[in-house]
C-alpha cells in the first residue's frame, strides 16, 4: 500500500462538467472525505456549470488541501485535449495524490492515461458517460474502443448502481481491476418533509432539460390527459440545452396555460411545486432526484430505466415503461386515481431510502473500495 493505514489519503477528484448528479456526487464525497480527515482536491471544467458551480466550488475551496483546479475541457474530442492532458499530468506530479478518482468518461480517461505512479490507485466512476452511446453508432463504437483501451489501467471501478456495473461489463468487458458498487446517498436533512406550496400544480418535474431526461415525454403525456378531459397542470423546474425546444413544444400543443416553467430550482423547492413528482427519463444510472424525492416522502412515479428500479425495490409498481408517452399518461392517471395508495407507497419508499441510500453509507463505501484497491496494488 502506498500510504500508511493511519495516514490521511491524498484524493484528487476530477470531472468534466460540474453540473447535475455527477457534481452533487463529487461534492458529497469530497465533504465526507474531508470530514474524515483526508486531503482532497477537485479538478473541474471551467466552461460549464455557470454561477451555481462557481458558488458551490467557492464554498468548498478553503477546505481543499489539494486545491481547486478549473481547466477548459470540451465535451467532445478536441485538439485542446492534448493541452488538458498535460495539465492533468502536471497536477498529478505536483500534488502527488494517492487516489486519482475520475468521474465521467472524459475525466476518467485523462486520469487513467497519466503515467501510473507505484503505490497509488486510479479510480473510475462512469456515471453513465460513454455508456449512453449505443456501440452500433460511430460515436458509440469510438467511445467503446477507448473504454476498452483504458480498462486495464484502472485499479478500481466504482459504480453507483448494479445497472451501471452490468451495462459496463456487457458493453466494454470484464475489468481486471477491482469492481465495487456503492449507491448514491443523501444527507440527514433531506429526510425532512417538504410542505406542498399553496399554488402547487398537479404534477412537477425537477431536473435538467436534456433529451435523455425525457421532459418532452411528460409534456406529451399531459397533452394526452387533457385531451381525454383531465384538466391537469404541470410545473417544469430546471434548465438546459432543451429549454427552448420544450417551450416551443408547449406552445405548439397550446399548453401555455397548463404548464409553467420556473427555471432551475433546488430539488426540495421543486418538489413543493406539485402534488405528484414524475421522473420520465429515457436513460439514467442512479438519479439523485429520485433518491432525494423518496427521502422526503414525495409521492412519485418514475420510468423503469437504469438504476431506478434499485431505488424502488419492492415498490416497482410505481414504474412505467420508458420512452412511452402513452404509458406515462396511464401511470399518472393511475397514481392520481388512488391517492391513498400513492401516499402510502411514498412513506414506505422513504423508509427504504433511509436504510440503504445515506450519504454516510456512500462515503464509507467509497473509502472501503479505495482500501481494498490499495491492498491489491
Amino acid at each position: 500500500m502506498g500510504v500508511a493505514s493511519d495516514q490521511p489519503l491524498r484524493i484528487l477528484h476530477a470531472t468534466r462538467a460540474p453540473v447535475g448528479g455527477i457534481f452533487r456526487h463529487i461534492m458529497d464525497l469530497a465533504y465526507g472525505q474531508i470530514e474524515r480527515g483526508h486531503h482532497v482536491g477537485i479538478v473541474a471544467d471551467s466552461l460549464t456549470g455557470g454561477d451555481r458551480a462557481a458558488q458551490a466550488l467557492a464554498e468548498i475551496a478553503p477546505r481543499l488541501k489539494l486545491g481547486l483546479h478549473r481547466i477548459a475541457i470540451h465535451r467532445e474530442p478536441s485538439p485542446t485535449d492534448v493541452i488538458v492532458f498535460r495539465q492533468f499530468a502536471r497536477l498529478n506530479q505536483d500534488l502527488q495524490p494517492d487516489v486519482l478518482h475520475g468521474h465521467g468518461a472524459k475525466a476518467g480517461a485523462f486520469i487513467r492515461m497519466i503515467r501510473h505512479r507505484p503505490g497509488t490507485i486510479r479510480v473510475y466512476t462512469p456515471h453513465g458517460g460513454s455508456l449512453h452511446y449505443p456501440p452500433n453508432t460511430a460515436k458509440g463504437a469510438l467511445y467503446s474502443r477507448l473504454e476498452r483501451a483504458l480498462m486495464h489501467r484502472t485499479e478500481l471501478f466504482l459504480f453507483e448502481s448494479a445497472f451501471a456495473r452490468d451495462t459496463y461489463q456487457r458493453m466494454i468487458g470484464t475489468p481486471s481491476g477491482l469492481v465495487h458498487s456503492v449507491f448514491n446517498g443523501v444527507t440527514a436533512g433531506e429526510f425532512d418533509p417538504v410542505q406542498t406550496a399553496s399554488d402547487a400544480t398537479d404534477i412537477a418535474y425537477v431536473g435538467e432539460f436534456r433529451h435523455i431526461k425525457g421532459a418532452d415525454l411528460l409534456v406529451d403525456a399531459l397533452a394526452r390527459l387533457r385531451a381525454a378531459g383531465r384538466s391537469l397542470t404541470l410545473t417544469l423546474g430546471g434548465d438546459g440545452e432543451e429549454t427552448e425546444r420544450l417551450k416551443a413544444q408547449v406552445a405548439q400543443l397550446k399548453l401555455t396555460q397548463a404548464i409553467r416553467f420556473i427555471g432551475h430550482v433546488k430539488a426540495r423547492h421543486g418538489f413543493s411545486q406539485g402534488r405528484l413528482l414524475v421522473v420520465p427519463s429515457r436513460g439514467d444510472s442512479m438519479p439523485y432526484v429520485v433518491i432525494e424525492a423518496a427521502a422526503a416522502g414525495i409521492p412519485m412515479i418514475a420510468a423503469d430505466i437504469g438504476g431506478i428500479p434499485e431505488i424502488f425495490g419492492p415498490y416497482r409498481d410505481a414504474l412505467f415503461p420508458p420512452s412511452n408517452a402513452a404509458a406515462l399518461a396511464d401511470a399518472i392517471e393511475a397514481a392520481m386515481a388512488n391517492p391513498d395508495a400513492t401516499e402510502q407507497r411514498a412513506r414506505a419508499l422513504r423508509e427504504r431510502v433511509l436504510q440503504h441510500f445515506s450519504q454516510t453509507a456512500m462515503v464509507e463505501g467509497v473509502l472501503a473500495g479505495y482500501r481494498d484497491a490499495f491492498t491489491k496494488t
